[in-house]
């Protein structure tokens, strides 16, 4: 039976306290925080959960937590407000590259992309059949 939180499918083999990680906005720490909350010990897997206490983690996560598509369109909403108001942070955000303060003269290949392009030597066009 494929247990199904917030949206998210989660994998039956993983231990509980894993697989929780697998929704966007829950990462260890508020793993364990819901788990313990709920009465669930850690080290069980998930197909070894029952309806009962799936349906307790789905009310948990549900009601205290904001994950998948909500937290998506609040963290889309925080960088668009900084965009509006012209804060460094945005414009940065606007222009693709690193906004916490990283160096950009090396290192930023993964957020500027990698824009080296190599030379092409005089290469001729195939010569036409008249």
């Amino acid at each position: 039976m494929a247990v199904r939180i917030a949206g998210v499918t989660i994998p039956n083999e993983k231990r509980v306290e894993i697989a929780l990680t697998y929704i966007f906005g829950i990462g260890r720490t508020q793993s364990n925080l819901i788990l313990k909350s709920s009465g669930i010990d850690n080290n069980k897997r998930v197909k070894e959960l029952s309806e009962d206490e799936v349906n307790k983690l789905r009310v948990i996560i549900e009601k205290e937590y904001r994950v998948e598509g909500d937290l998506k369109r609040e963290i889309m909403g925080n960088i668009k407000r900084l965009k509006e108001i012209g804060s460094y942070r945005g414009l940065r955000h606007a222009r693709n590259l690193p906004v916490r303060g990283q160096r950009t003269k090396t290192n930023s290949r993964t957020v500027r992309g990698n824009k080296r392009q190599t030379a092409v030597s005089g290469k001729k066009m195939a010569a036409q059949k008249t």
